[in-house]
């Protein structure tokens, strides 16, 4: 299989700097299924071209599967491997250009970091969904895509095309980018994985995705089938997707009935080969001593990977400040799949829980993420799911120690803001009342939300209404306090940047007379 990267910048050798890979050398580099080798058919000041071809060994590969491999038929040795770019290619593409995925050139930083000239060509591509796939994948990420189908036999017109596409992308793209556009979405298009898919593709999915996947139209899709179809790990990466906003759950998950979480009747759980190809399997690591040249990079990277999503520090300031006034009964307003409400309920302080949706769906999915019909019978008596509207008096909301608008506001229309209130605030009267939502003007820390020449950054989710700056947020919760009586005060949430605030403010109101938190 065959990956081709050219580039027209000036000069065009320095695609070579970029992906650590003279341009005068033929580089070759073992893989556990075959060899992989790297040289340039075209290098010159006006364009150069950089070629990775994997020459697969099906024997090799079925062999390092070990005896535990599922098939043991004549198709583990007569298949498409040879030639059709798989994850096969993509975890070799991840091998060999391993610091130019990271973004890191030390002799050319300037040019790594910066949009330059791209063609990519793939001459036999599995596409399961067709060239349209492709083009809804790759252009959104700013690829012009030219992708035609492969007939089955050129010499038979009439049997038509083949699941393979000639694939090929031209754009302004970061070199980085690039890479891990492909990394991702080569199996992706595929729809299928070489190795077990552990616990741990989440994490590449999203340190690979960082920048582009979050904003990308085919999200679900991408998560769905880059991670093998396996529904815990993909609810796992929708959340993690989520951080910068809400809890999207809802909006990126299949129907329920659609979503098995048991193996069905009778079947048994598939367990990864239990001498399954390590190197495969795990994140690979080698390539050129030029990985290894700057360990402080690497360690800024660890730290990196192991930063808490906003999602969770959102819940954790929100769990802390219920600790802090002391609340026994706390109800959820607007609750989504029940991520908080989960949270609320492992600890044994609280003695009742509520959530409250508009959405009957949204509720189904917090039903399923407690395991409410497997919940112990003292924790089920401790909590109560319903549906209910936030701009409608419903007796139900009364009667609580706290209530929690988390990542809600914004979500609803400015005009019907004034009834939430008067049904939170004035009906209801909780006697402390959090709650949270984006801070806009972090949103140019964001490189998929930056502002363009002159206008205004994106918001973090398209249901959003609005988004508040820090002085607009205090303007409105001060005249909440002061119509119904309460006291506010101001936590930030997330990092807070000198220069635009926190990602996330968070209002605490008290009722007059009530313990202040």
């Amino acid at each position: 299989m065959l990956l081709t990267i050219s580039t027209t910048v000036r000069p065009a050798t320095d695609l070579g700097f970029l992906l650590h890979k003279h341009p005068d050398r033929v580089r070759e580099f073992g893989q556990s299924f075959g060899t992989a080798t790297v040289f340039y058919p075209e290098a010159g000041e006006d364009r150069c071209t950089a070629a990775l071809l994997l020459e697969v060994d099906p024997v090799r590969l079925v062999r390092s599967r070990g005896k535990s491999s599922p098939d043991f038929s004549l198709g583990q040795y007569v298949n498409d491997r040879p030639y059709a770019a798989s994850s096969l290619l993509a975890v070799t593409l991840a091998d060999v250009f391993r610091t130019a995925r990271a973004g890191r050139c030390v002799s050319r930083q300037e040019l790594a970091d910066r949009p330059i000239p791209l063609e990519l060509c793939l001459p036999a591509l599995p596409c399961r969904g067709g060239a349209d796939l492709a083009h809804r994948l790759f252009e959104p990420l700013g690829w012009q895509v030219e992708a035609s189908a492969v007939p089955l036999d050129e010499a038979f017109p009439e049997w038509g095309d083949s699941r393979y596409v000639r694939l090929t992308l031209r754009g302004e793209v970061r070199l980085a980018d690039a890479l891990n556009h492909l990394y991702v979405l080569l199996p992706v298009l595929d729809d299928a994985k070489h190795y077990w898919v552990a616990d741990d593709e989440v994490d590449k999915l999203i340190r690979a995705g960082e920048g582009w996947l979050a904003a990308h139209p085919e999200k679900p899709l991408i998560a769905r089938r880059y991670l093998g179809r396996r529904w815990a790990l993909a609810r796992t990466a929708f959340a993690r997707l989520a951080e910068v906003g809400d809890d999207v759950e809802e909006a990126l998950e299949p129907p329920v009935e659609e979503e098995p979480l048991e193996p069905p009747a009778g079947e048994k759980p598939v367990d990864p080969p239990a001498d399954a190809d390590a190197d495969v399997a795990a994140e690979p690591i080698g390539g050129d001593a030029a990985d290894h040249q700057s360990m402080g990079d690497d360690a800024a990277a660890a730290e990196d990977e192991r930063r808490v999503p906003l999602n969770v520090l959102r819940r954790e300031a929100v769990v802390s400040i219920l600790e802090e006034i002391g609340a026994r009964t706390v109800i959820d307003l607007g609750c989504g799949s029940g991520q908080l409400v989960s949270a609320l309920l492992n600890g044994p302080a609280l003695a009742k829980v509520t959530g409250v949706d508009v959405s009957a769906h949204a509720l189904a999915l917090a039903a399923r993420r407690l395991k409410l019909d497997r919940m112990p019978e003292a924790k089920r008596a401790r909590l109560e799911l319903f549906q209910g509207s936030l701009t409608y008096t419903d007796a139900r909301f009364a009667g609580y120690d706290a209530a929690v608008l988390m990542e809600v506001i914004e979500h609803v229309d400015a005009p019907r803001l004034p009834a939430l209130e008067r049904v939170v605030f004035g009906v209801a009267r909780p006697a402390h009342v959090i709650v949270t939502t984006p801070n806009v003007e972090h949103n140019v820390r964001y490189e998929f939300l930056a502002p363009e020449e002159g206008g205004p950054a994106g918001r973090r989710h398209p249901d959003h209404r609005f988004e508040w700056t820090r002085a607009e947020f205090a303007e409105w919760a001060a005249g909440v306090g002061e119509t119904y009586g309460y006291e506010v005060g101001f936590r930030p949430v997330g990092e807070n940047d000198p220069e635009v605030g926190p990602p996330t403010q968070m209002a605490v109101f008290t009722l007059h007379g009530a313990r202040s938190a």
